[in-house]
């Protein structure tokens, strides 16, 4: 379920590409600095959003310095670290491994078995630094497991357990903060998981394999029913997002929220509407 809460580049001006740069790559040095480099291999977009937003509505400290990326050894990179992105790298642990613990259950991938056991020792030493996270988080994936199993069509069931997983990410404190940012990511995680679902839609039918959207897939509406759900999900979770007191990465985070998270969808209706032609 990752790679959906991303930015929308054409809309992101120069400077605030740039700066998304650097926490992105930001938080690959964190990854490294604390989980080694093959954690490297986990970081995503979704994870950077979380480590902008905290860092813009927390401001830490902040170092910016610049690296030579063996990635791309021609130019210099200029990274950003600070303790929401120390905080988002756990985070990113924590979402990979059960992620490939659901490619295991769902279908037998010898690669996600291999990498979960490499990423097993981080695993451990972030559960121990977040035991009730954890534990919360394995909670209600262990919940959409059981309502897999049992075949539910109740989307605000199944999606309601991945938006307390990513409401629990984005909690980063118990403070005032705490109940706004648990609502937008409670919205949040229920976009995520049927807009996976919406894209999942057509191989999860060839196989044979659980997905809440297949009764309605034999619509005609079904691409604006799906847009509707999904637009009303957003709209709760900007809602929240809007009671925040955040200057800093304003535009980055709002170009993500309002725009960048369509871009997906987008891509897979047209991919899906030119196949039927």
């Amino acid at each position: 379920m990752f790679g959906y809460v991303t930015f929308n580049k054409p809309e992101l001006k120069i400077k605030d590409f740039e700066k998304y740069q650097q926490y992105y790559c930001g938080l690959c040095q964190c990854l490294k600095s604390a989980h080694g480099r093959r954690s490297q291999l986990t970081l995503n977009n979704d994870l950077t959003f979380v480590g902008i937003l905290l860092s813009g509505l927390y401001e830490p400290e902040e170092t910016v310095r610049k690296i030579r990326c063996p990635l791309h050894p021609v130019h210099v990179r200029t990274v950003r670290s600070n303790t929401c992105l120390d905080y988002a790298s756990d985070m990113t642990i924590i979402l990979t491994y059960y992620k490939l613990d659901d490619d295991v259950i769902d279908e037998n991938s010898h690669k996600s078995r291999l990498f979960k056991k490499i990423l097993n020792k981080e695993f451990q030493k972030v559960e121990k630094k977040y035991p009730q996270k954890v534990q919360t988080i394995m909670a209600q994936l262990d919940r959409i497991h059981e309502l897999e199993k049992a075949n539910s069509t109740d989307l605000d069931l199944v999606a309601g357990c991945f938006g307390h997983v990513m409401a629990e990410i984005l909690t980063y404190q118990d403070d005032i903060f705490k109940d706004d940012l648990y609502q937008m990511g409670y919205y949040l995680g229920k976009f995520i998981y049927l807009i996976d679902a919406y894209e999942d839609i057509e191989d999860d039918i060839r196989k044979n394999t659980y997905n809440p959207l297949k009764k309605q897939f034999e619509n005609e509406n079904f691409h604006d029913y799906c847009y509707s759900i999904l637009e009303m999900m957003i709209s709760q979770s900007s809602f929240y997002f809007e009671k925040l007191p955040i200057i800093e990465n304003q535009d980055i985070l709002k170009n993500i929220i309002y725009s960048g998270i369509w871009t997906k969808f987008e891509l897979i209706k047209e991919k899906r509407l030119e196949e039927k032609k």
